[in-house]
């Protein structure tokens, strides 16, 4: 019988679904990652930060190249943001970067350096949820406590046949109280890793959004969904995000010497406190704060770039800098910034499209 919202109690073959995934886990789950085998708190943290909607693949490099520069949380606290914004350019999600240096710095000022123990504490901190916190508690102290992000929640809605509404926060707290139920009572720290590990495993690659691998599945037997062959219709989810497009004009100005005017991004909204080139809604509202015209060198071809839930449409317009100053001599360059010349100047926060265009048009 499927277990709805509205009856949370657990049948007896769920139960069963700790040992299996664990023992999968062991035999089958991804093992050898950098952050893996480590008990220390800043790594896994860190880990847990950047693999927030970003593949392990893409992770890898950034992961080992923030460790060189920032190997421990007081290194990290101690750097200038705009040096991780920096080392987190082309990662994408900023707001993960500024949050990773906000808690760096409480760790420091308000735990000693050490992170706090539990998941209760740790979500006191800037950009840990409640799921980041289960799984830096569970992976370096042990604790009995199930995670529960966007991948686990499919898994265990389809174990379960949950047909909550997980838009809503109740049926959210109702699902996270039935994961802790799946829990043993006293499990071993290997146990919690196997378990936690084997949850992001299996959601990430049996257990995906549009053909799941059932036969080969640990929970094979015990799935409910997959009992009633369906599981296409978990988890329920009624609330859509609409996706959006926007168009931006971006101003690339000149100077003579090739150097390319960049400004800071506002401290909210999209690629917040990153540098970027002057930015407009229409090409008529961004020629005219910059000399109109007669200072346009070349159009540049449209670039485009899709976040979570919208897609940008970059249209760069190269200007000669004498001429916009000539012509708007209180527009041009009025905002905070700078230039930069070469791309060993770019060791900056940077929205990944700029800086492929950036690549592309300065010299090494």
């Amino acid at each position: 019988m499927p277990l709805a919202a509205s009856a949370p109690s657990l049948t007896a073959s769920p139960l069963l679904f700790f040992p299996r995934l664990v023992e999968w886990q062991r035999r089958h789950g991804r093992s050898g990652l950098p952050w893996q085998g480590t008990r220390d708190p800043y790594r896994v943290w860190l880990s847990e930060i950047m693999l927030q909607q970003t593949q392990v693949t893409t992770v890898l490099g950034y992961y080992s190249r923030f460790l060189e520069r920032f190997p421990d949380v007081r290194t990290l606290a101690a750097a200038p943001q705009e040096a991780v914004l920096a080392l987190w350019s082309g990662l994408g999600y900023y707001s993960r970067a500024r949050n990773l240096h906000r808690c760096a710095q409480a760790v420091v000022e308000q735990w000693g350096g050490a992170f706090p123990a539990s998941a209760e504490q740790l979500q006191t901190l800037p950009g840990i949820g409640r799921s980041t916190a289960a799984a830096i508690a569970a992976f370096c102290f042990g604790e009995r406590i199930s995670i529960l992000d966007g991948n686990v929640k499919r898994v265990l809605s389809r174990l379960l046949a949950f047909d909550g509404d997980l838009a809503t926060l109740a049926q959210e707290r109702r699902l996270w109280a039935l994961a802790q139920d799946l829990l043993p009572a006293a499990p071993s720290h290997d146990e919690m890793v196997a378990w936690t590990q084997g949850l992001m495993d299996l959601g990430s690659s049996l257990c995906s959004r549009s053909k799941p691998d059932c036969a080969a599945c640990p929970g094979t037997g015990l799935c409910l969904a997959s009992a009633q062959a369906r599981t296409g219709e978990f988890p329920v989810r009624t609330r859509k995000l609409k996706r959006s497009t926007v168009e931006w004009w971006w101003l690339l100005l000149r100077r003579p010497d090739g150097a390319v005017w960049l400004e800071r991004r506002p401290a909210e909204g999209i690629w917040a406190g990153l540098y970027s080139l002057p930015t407009y809604g229409s090409r008529a509202e961004g020629l005219a704060a910059f000399g109109g015209e007669p200072a346009l060198r070349q159009e540049h071809e449209t670039l485009r770039h899709t976040l979570t839930h919208r897609d940008l449409v970059l249209r760069p317009l190269e200007l000669d800098w004498s001429a916009a100053l000539q012509e708007a001599p209180g527009s041009a360059c009025a905002a905070p910034g700078l230039w930069v010349q070469h791309q060993s100047d770019l060791d900056l926060g940077l929205p990944a499209p700029l800086r492929s265009l950036l690549e592309r048009l300065l010299p090494a």
